[in-house]
């Protein structure tokens, strides 16, 4: 069974965006030659889940290549019905339903990455088997809060912790069950 691993950073305080979907405060852990681990961790999945705002926000900024490079199938979830673009389907169904759908297909894993309400709902059903965390040296004070109230406690096992010179620390967990 394939797992689905949530790869993703936040503040030290708790976001993963800024008001109106801002992410430039991930700039302050930019550097050259330095991924974080996210090529290795990209090798491992050849499915995505993503919510439509961090979708439009990275495509904006970085473009439609970044998500799909033509080697993995994208899920945007969104509200609002609009054709596939090349391995891209904006899915506007029961995400739940696509989830258990996908988890029960052979394949490589599943990352999911962001936004929030993705998250959180996955975390409610319990869909979520890994957490990659990097923790970005600032706080933010306001915006979108990367886990919301009102969700089951779900046990976790520490897997390894890494910390890196632009004061990046990134947290690795799995899901005890």
């Amino acid at each position: 069974m394939r797992k689905i691993s949530l790869f993703i950073a936040m503040s030290l305080d708790g976001y993963i965006a800024k008001p109106n979907d801002d992410l430039s405060f991930l700039k302050i852990v930019e550097k050259e030659g330095e991924d974080y681990g996210y090529a290795a961790f990209t090798d491992t999945v050849d499915t995505l889940i993503i919510g439509r705002k961090t979708y439009d926000y990275v495509v904006r900024e970085i473009g439609s290549s970044y998500y799909d490079n033509g080697q993995r199938d994208v899920y945007v979830i969104t509200r609002t019905e609009r054709p596939p673009v090349g391995r891209t389907t904006f899915y506007s169904g029961n995400m739940i339903d696509l989830v258990k759908r996908l988890n029960s297909e052979n394949g490589k894993n599943i990352y999911c990455d962001g936004g929030a309400e993705v998250i959180n709902e996955l975390l409610k059903h319990d869909l979520i088997d890994e957490l990659i965390i990097s923790v970005i040296p600032v706080l933010l004070g306001n915006g979108t809060r990367l886990f919301k109230d009102n969700r089951p406690e779900q046990d976790l096992e520490f897997i390894e912790s890494k910390s890196f010179d632009t004061g990046l620390t990134q947290l690795h967990y799995k899901r005890n069950r």
